[in-house]
């Protein structure tokens, strides 16, 4: 699709609760990047009762790829500060179910996985500072052609917490130089959704090879006058659970995030 082309018409979703119930209704399959504006989007992590505090350890000690926004009791897919009519068996538009580390399934509903001991754990997302990017008038490319953000396992790695142990996953977003200080000085704002990048310019030195080749979401170019931007990703634990094999986990399709109703402007520091 050329740069300056229009995504096709997306349904009218001004919000969280929106976006919930159009996945719950199995109208919304695809990626969230856009949708509601101004709304907290969360990655999601569901593991056993018995993995869930190494897990917390693990979101502990990487802030940065893991920030917690909440967490569910054992065995209650609701998570009441992110949203009064929220369950997390439906309201997401896809999602992935491991098994010993390996991705089993890809549904759109996970009420036929759910178990009474599981723990759900929702991250922070940089859907979420997406929107005060754009507001400053810095573009997305990923957004302007109605595609996911390219996504890449790295070189960087993540503090261990027991089992909990792997790469860094990180987001990149194309930006001409001076949009990029920008964006540094707008998503510093936002640490409980990943905050400043982590990376910019040489992909080579955080063990990307080829852009053009993501391991999770789409590709997005790199034109001549702009520089790549990573910011630390919310798909890190995906990594992190294959590594480890937990005998069971739930998490989102990379890109099918969960819509809370929280204000993005609850998160900012400013």
């Amino acid at each position: 699709m050329p740069d300056d082309a229009l995504p096709p018409a997306l349904p009218a979703l001004p919000d969280g609760l929106a976006v919930r119930h159009a996945a719950r209704r199995g109208e919304l399959t695809g990626h969230t990047s856009g949708l509601a504006p101004g709304f907290v989007q969360g990655n999601l992590a569901i593991l056993p009762a018995a993995l869930a505090d190494e897990f917390l350890r693990f979101c502990q000690r990487n802030p940065k790829p893991c920030p917690v926004l909440g967490i569910s009791e054992t065995g209650s897919p609701r998570i009441p500060a992110l949203g009064l009519d929220l369950d997390l068996r439906h309201d997401l538009p896809r999602y992935r179910v491991w098994r010993d580390g390996a991705l089993m399934a890809e549904p759109a509903d996970i009420a036929g996985f759910w178990r009474d001991d599981l723990v759900a754990f929702v991250l922070g997302c940089s859907f979420t500072f997406e929107h005060a990017l754009m507001e400053d008038g810095i573009p997305l490319r990923h957004v302007q052609q109605g595609c996911n953000v390219g996504m890449w396992r790295t070189s960087i790695a993540c503090a261990p917490a027991g089992r909990f142990a792997g790469p860094m996953v990180v987001s990149m977003r194309p930006m001409r130089a001076a949009d990029a200080i920008r964006a540094i000085q707008i998503t510093s704002r936002f640490p409980c959704v990943h905050g400043a990048p982590v990376h910019i310019g040489h992909p080579h030195l955080i063990g990307i090879e080829d852009l053009s080749r993501p391991d999770y979401g789409d590709t997005v170019a790199v034109r001549e006058d702009e520089i790549p931007v990573f910011w630390a990703c919310g798909v890190t634990p995906q990594a992190v659970i294959a590594a480890a094999c937990p005998d069971f986990a739930i998490t989102h399709a990379p890109g099918a995030m969960l819509v809370t109703d929280l204000r993005n402007s609850s998160l900012s520091l400013l």
